[in-house]
C-alpha cells in the first residue's frame, strides 16, 4: 500500500511517520506527473513545492487555519493533501477541479486566487479579522519570489509592519516566476541567498547561550539588541524586511520537511508578521522540468518518459503572428519599443528582445507600472507596445484611463488571450476587456478577424497617433474565408459576405463562428450578410445604419461579457435611432466562466454555431 493512500482527508499527513516523509514526497511527485501529463497544467511549480506544502500541512489544522496561495497555480499538492487526489484526474477539465484554489471545492481553500501578488494583503486582512474576533486560527500566505515584483506586495508589507498580529509569510524562492525574474528585488533575494552565514551564526549562538544557567537568557537578549548591525555586516544588500519591522528568517532548505516544519511551528508562535525565506528548485524530481522550468510551468499533455508534448505541430498562433510583425515594425521604426510584465515568452515579446534588447523592457509582474512606464516613454517621443494578457491588463485599469487616455498618448496595447482561454478558468478568461476599454475617452479598440488582419492592425496602430488596443485570441491564428484586401480605415468595418434578411456582425475570433453560420444558412438556400466588426470603438454607425434599414434581424457575436460590450453599444444605438429591426446579441451573460476547452465553453454558453443557428431560427419565428 502506498503511503499516499493513507491521506484521504485534511490533516491525515500528521499521521505519517517522519521517516516516511521522503517516500511520501516521491509518491506525490509521481501523482503529479501521472495526472498533469494527461490533463496538462502547471507542473514545475508544483513539483518544486511538494516538501514545502507537506511541512505546512503538518503544522496547521485545516480548515480552521488558513493558507493563502499567491497566484494559486502551485496548489495542486495542497489539493492532494486535502483529499482531492482522485479528482486530480479531471484537473482543469469541464466540471472537474480547478488548477487554482477554489473555496467552492473545499473549505481548505481559504481564498480564491489566480493573479499574482495578492496573498499578503488577503492574509493580513484575515489576521486582522481574527484579532477583532478574538479567535486563534493561524494565517499563512505562500508567495513566490516572482510575485515580489508586484506592487501590492510592498503595499501589504508597509501596512503589515504596523499590525501587531501574527501572520506567517512563506517566501517560496525558486529564482523563477514564469520567465526568469528581473529587477531589483530579484537581485536583493539573490544576495540574501548567499547570506546564510548570518542565520547559521545567529541560531548557533542563541542555542548555546540559552543552555547557560541564569546568565544565558540575559546574554541572549543582549546579543539580540545588536542583531541589526550584525545583519548588515553578514547579509549583503541590507535587511529590507527587518527594516520594515517584519521578522525575517532564512533562507532555509525548501526540500527539508523537518527543518521547515520546525521553523514554521516556531514562527507561528510569534505575535507579529514573520517572513520565512524558503529556497526550492522549480521542477524538482523530474529532470525535464528541472532543465526547462519555463516550458513546464504551464504545459499541455506530455509523455513522461521523453518530456515531449503530444500536441501536433500547430499552425502559427496569434502570439506568433504578433511577435513576427513586431520585429518587422521594429526594423522600420527605431522609436518602437516593447514592454512585457514578466511574460516575454507568453506574449511573444522575447523575439523582439533578441533583436532589440535595448528597446525591450520586462518590468516584472507589475502591470500598473508597465502602463505608466509606457506613458512616460510615449510622452518622450517613443512608440511603446505593451503586450499583456487580457485578464492581467485589467489590473492596470486606472493607469490606462488616467495616464494614457487622459493625455491621448500613443501607446499600443497588444492584448493577448482576449476572449475565452480554456483550462485556466475564471481568473484568466479574457472576457472583460471590451467592457473596460470601450468607455474610455480617446481609446481606439480593434479586434482583428484573423492572422492577416492582425498584422495590418499593428501597422495601422503604429501609424496612428493615440491610444490603441488590439485584442486577439489565444491559440492558433484563424485563416478565414477572405483575406483582407483594402487598407484599414479608422472606425470602419468589413463586409465579408452580403445577403439579405439576416445580418451577422462578429467581433474578432467570433468571425470564425459567423462564417460557419454563413455556410449553415447556405445549406438552407439562404444567403446572409456577414460583417467583420474590426473596430469595437469607435462604432461603425454607417454600417449599423445600413444593416438596420435593410435587414430583418441583426445578430452580434462577441466572445466577451454582454453588459458594456460591443453588442450592448449597438443595442443602445439602435434604440436611440428607433430602428425596427430585431436584435440578437450573442455574448456572455453576467457571470464568471469556468474552465474547459474553448469549444466546450462556447457550447455551454450557447455561443457555438449550432446554438446560434437555433437561436436565430427562434428569433425569426417570434
Amino acid at each position: 500500500m502506498k503511503i499516499l493512500d493513507q491521506i484521504k482527508q485534511p490533516n491525515d499527513i500528521k499521521k505519517i511517520e517522519k521517516q516516511d516523509l521522503p517516500a511520501l514526497a516521491g509518491e506525490i511527485r509521481e501523482c503529479l506527473l501521472e495526472n498533469v501529463s494527461r490533463t496538462g497544467g502547471h507542473l514545475a511549480s508544483n513539483l518544486g513545492c511538494v516538501e514545502l506544502t507537506m511541512a505546512l500541512h503538518r503544522v496547521v489544522e485545516l480548515p480552521k487555519d488558513k493558507i493563502v496561495w499567491d497566484v494559486g497555480h502551485q496548489s495542486y499538492v495542497h489539493k492532494i493533501l486535502t483529499g482531492r487526489k482522485e479528482e486530480l484526474q479531471h484537473l482543469r477539465q469541464l466540471n472537474g477541479i480547478s488548477g487554482f484554489p477554489k473555496s467552492c471545492e473545499s473549505p481548505c481553500d481559504a481564498f480564491n486566487t489566480g493573479h499574482s501578488s495578492t496573498s499578503m494583503s488577503a492574509a493580513l486582512g484575515m489576521a486582522c479579522a481574527r484579532s477583532i474576533r478574538g479567535t486563534d486560527e493561524k494565517i499563512i500566505a505562500v508567495i513566490g519570489d516572482g510575485s515580489f515584483t508586484g506592487g501590492m506586495v510592498y503595499e501589504a508589507m508597509n501596512n503589515m509592519a504596523s499590525m501587531k498580529t501574527g501572520c506567517l509569510i512563506v517566501l517560496n524562492d525558486n529564482e523563477m516566476s514564469i520567465d526568469r525574474n528581473v529587477g531589483g528585488m530579484s537581485k536583493y533575494l539573490n544576495e540574501l541567498r548567499v547570506g546564510q552565514s548570518y542565520n547559521t551564526l545567529k541560531s548557533s549562538v542563541e542555542k548555546t547561550l540559552l543552555k547557560i544557567p541564569v546568565a544565558g537568557r540575559p546574554l541572549a537578549k543582549g546579543i539580540k539588541r545588536s542583531k541589526d548591525s550584525l545583519k548588515h555586516i553578514l547579509v549583503p544588500g541590507g535587511m529590507f524586511f527587518e527594516d520594515l519591522g517584519i521578522t525575517y528568517i532564512g533562507p532555509i532548505d525548501g526540500h527539508d520537511v523537518e527543518e521547515m516544519e520546525d521553523t514554521f511551528r516556531n514562527a507561528l508562535l510569534l505575535d507579529r508578521p514573520v517572513i520565512v525565506h524558503v529556497r526550492t528548485i522549480k521542477g524538482k524530481g523530474y529532470q525535464y522540468a528541472e532543465k526547462y522550468p519555463s516550458f513546464f510551468h504551464g504545459v499541455g499533455p506530455f509523455d513522461i518518459e521523453t518530456g515531449k508534448t503530444f500536441e501536433k505541430k500547430k499552425a502559427i498562433s496569434y502570439t506568433g503572428v504578433f511577435a513576427r510583425k513586431l520585429v518587422a515594425l521594429g526594423k522600420e521604426n527605431e522609436n518602437l519599443v516593447a514592454i512585457t510584465a514578466a511574460m516575454g515568452k507568453g506574449t511573444g515579446i522575447s523575439r523582439f528582445a533578441e533583436i532589440f534588447p535595448e528597446r525591450t523592457f520586462d518590468v516584472g509582474i507589475a502591470e500598473e507600472h508597465a502602463v505608466t512606464f509606457a506613458a512616460g516613454l510615449a510622452v518622450s517621443g517613443m512608440i511603446p507596445v505593451v503586450a499583456i494578457y487580457s485578464s492581467f491588463l485589467q489590473r492596470a485599469y486606472d493607469q490606462i484611463l488616467h495616464d494614457v487616455c487622459l493625455q491621448k498618448l500613443h501607446v499600443i496595447f497588444a492584448i493577448d488571450r482576449s476572449g475565452l482561454v480554456g483550462g485556466d478558468g475564471e481568473t484568466h478568461q479574457g472576457i472583460f476587456d471590451t467592457a473596460y476599454l470601450s468607455h474610455m475617452p480617446n481609446m481606439t479598440v480593434l479586434a482583428p478577424k484573423n492572422r492577416y488582419e492582425l498584422t495590418k492592425a499593428l501597422e495601422w496602430a503604429v501609424a496612428y497617433d493615440g491610444p490603441v488596443a488590439i485584442k486577439y485570441a489565444r491559440g492558433e491564428a484563424y485563416y478565414g474565408l477572405k483575406n483582407i484586401q483594402e487598407p484599414i480605415v479608422y472606425g470602419r468595418s468589413e463586409y465579408i459576405c452580403k445577403g439579405e434578411e439576416i445580418a451577422v456582425v462578429a467581433v474578432g475570433n467570433m468571425v470564425e463562428e459567423a462564417e460557419e453560420l454563413y455556410n449553415r444558412f447556405l445549406d438552407d438556400h439562404k444567403e446572409i450578410t456577414v460583417v467583420n466588426a474590426r473596430f469595437i470603438k469607435p462604432l461603425d454607425t454607417v454600417m449599423i445604419d445600413e444593416l438596420a434599414r435593410t435587414h430583418k434581424l441583426l445578430v452580434i457575436l462577441e466572445e466577451g461579457i454582454r453588459h458594456g460590450g460591443y453588442g450592448a453599444m449597438i443595442e443602445e444605438y439602435i434604440a436611440d435611432k428607433q430602428y425596427a429591426c430585431k436584435m440578437l446579441v450573442v455574448a456572455i451573460e453576467d457571470t464568471f466562466v469556468q474552465h474547459g476547452t474553448i469549444a466546450e465553453l462556447r457550447r455551454l454558453l450557447n455561443m457555438d454555431c449550432d446554438s446560434v443557428y437555433q437561436r436565430i431560427q427562434t428569433m425569426l419565428h417570434i
